[in-house]
C-alpha cells in the first residue's frame, strides 16, 4: 500500500517582500511534520537529505526560534516533543556567512526562514573509539548527529553576546555548541598548555592533532 505525504501548507503574507519576490508565509508545525516524518527512521546516526541539491524556489517563514541554550521554540513555546525537534533538525540549512547567516527549514518544495540565536545544533555527548586502529573523538548533538573530530569537523572558539564559547562545525557549514560538560570531559581527554597568554587545548583524534585555544 502506498503513502503519500501532504505539501506544508502556506498562507501568503502580500504586506512583506523580498528582492526576489518571493512570498514570506507562516506555516503549519503540523503539516511540515507531516511532510518531512517518512524520512527519519533512526535518531542516532541517521541519514540526512541531499539539501545541497534541492533549490525550492518557494520562500516561507515559520515562527520558530533554535535559542542559544538549543532549545527548540515555537510561537512562544518550547517544543517538548525531542522526536519533532529531531525531525525538523534533518532538513536544517544555512545561507551567508558566520557574520551574517540566515537559517532556514528545507525541503524539495519550499524553504522556511527561521531564527538561530547563536548557532543550531548543542553538542551533549562525547566519546573515544577505535576507528581503523587509532581513537578518534566522537561527538553526538541533542538532535542525533554524529559527528568525528577531524578536518572537515575542527573544533573552534567563537564569541556570543561577549561569551567565550567552545563550537564544532557539524554539517552544511552549521556549528554544533560543545556544552560544559562536554568541554569538562574533553578536557579530561586532552593536554593543556599556555603561551603568550593564550590557554591552548589539545587533543588526540584520527592519528593526528587538534587544538582549540582561548585568550587568558
Amino acid at each position: 500500500m502506498s503513502q503519500s505525504c501532504s505539501n506544508p501548507k502556506i498562507t501568503a503574507n502580500p504586506d512583506n517582500h523580498s528582492e526576489t519576490n518571493s512570498t514570506l508565509a507562516k506555516a503549519s508545525i503540523d503539516s511540515l511534520s507531516e511532510y518531512l516524518k517518512h524520512q527519519v527512521t533512526d535518531r542516532r546516526g541517521r541519514s540526512i537529505p541531499p539539501l545541497d541539491k534541492w533549490h525550492p524556489e518557494r520562500v516561507g517563514e515559520m515562527d520558530l526560534v533554535i535559542k542559544a541554550n538549543g532549545e527548540w521554540w515555537h510561537e512562544g513555546s518550547k517544543i517538548s516533543r525531542q522526536s519533532l525537534v529531531d525531525l525538523f533538525s534533518t532538513v536544517l540549512w544555512r545561507e551567508g556567512t558566520d557574520e551574517n547567516s540566515a537559517y532556514y527549514l528545507k525541503t524539495p518544495v519550499e524553504k522556511l526562514r527561521i531564527k538561530v540565536e547563536d548557532v543550531p545544533f548543542l553538542i551533549t555527548e562525547v566519546n573515544v573509539i577505535e576507528q581503523e586502529g587509532t581513537q578518534t573523538i566522537e561527538f553526538i548533538t541533542s538532535t542525533g548527529d554524529v559527528i568525528h573530530l577531524d578536518e572537515d569537523h575542527p573544533l573552534q572558539m567563537g564569541e556570543y553576546q561577549g561569551e567565550q564559547r567552545p563550537y564544532i562545525k557539524v554539517r552544511f557549514g552549521m556549528k554544533g555548541l560543545l556544552s560544559r560538560t562536554v568541554l569538562m570531559h574533553l578536557v579530561k581527554l586532552g593536554e593543556l598548555t599556555e603561551q603568550d597568554a593564550q590557554t591552548s587545548l589539545i587533543l588526540q583524534s584520527g592519528g593526528n592533532a587538534y587544538s582549540m585555544t582561548v585568550a587568558n
